[in-house]
């Protein structure tokens, strides 16, 4: 019992916004709609250039596979040239190997572009919302977002802090006696040397 009241303890904390050793705020940009729109079509493109690219491939790869057929056919038709023929087919499957992996290597590149697509789409879904909220926000003379709100806050007790430290400095220079004004010259090396007369 002590045990479970001890893991329900630490995962609160764990998970608790409010603890600030637990997360780190990170700062960055978050791309607007037509940013993430370009980057979208972009990797679009790049995905039908690839589907093309890989359609491409499957056809030479039925032409190779046709060729090594029939050169298989004529290896045993034909027993005087098999050697040849034999180099010839291993050449072609050589080529198919080449080609196959190549062609699953561009299948898992436009998997990856695809799932990169989605997950900006999402992002994109997800950034019209948080839009859509800062401007009903806005309309209603609230602040666009929460974290807008607090970095004006912020911004107000720093300049808050700054005015503050600013007349209290004035004040020590106004209770200085004889009201001295402190200099940045440098003592000339003959100040001190008393004079004989």
């Amino acid at each position: 019992m002590l045990w479970g009241c001890r893991s329900e303890v630490l995962t609160e904390a764990l998970e608790s916004p409010d603890n600030s050793q637990r997360w780190r705020h990170l700062d960055g940009k978050i791309p607007d709609k037509e940013e993430l729109e370009a980057k979208i079509s972009h990797i679009v493109e790049r995905l039908n250039n690839k589907t093309e690219q890989l359609l491409e491939k499957e056809l030479i790869l039925e032409e190779v596979t046709i060729l090594s057929e029939s050169l298989r056919e004529k290896a045993q038709a034909g027993r005087a040239d098999t050697l040849e023929l034999a180099k010839q087919v291993n050449d072609y499957q050589a080529k198919i190997r080449s080609i196959t992996r190549r062609m699953m290597a561009t299948v898992s590149e436009v998997s990856m572009y695809q799932a990169t697509s989605m997950k900006l789409q999402g992002e994109t879904v997800e950034l019209g919302k948080q839009v859509e909220m800062a401007k009903e926000n806005m309309v209603e003379n609230k602040a666009p977002t929460e974290d807008a709100e607090r970095q004006w806050y912020r911004m107000e007790r720093d300049r808050m802090f700054q005015l503050e430290m600013k007349t209290r400095k004035d004040n020590e220079m106004a209770d200085q006696p004889g009201n001295i004004t402190p200099t940045t010259a440098e003592p000339r090396p003959t100040a001190y040397i008393p004079v004989c007369g």
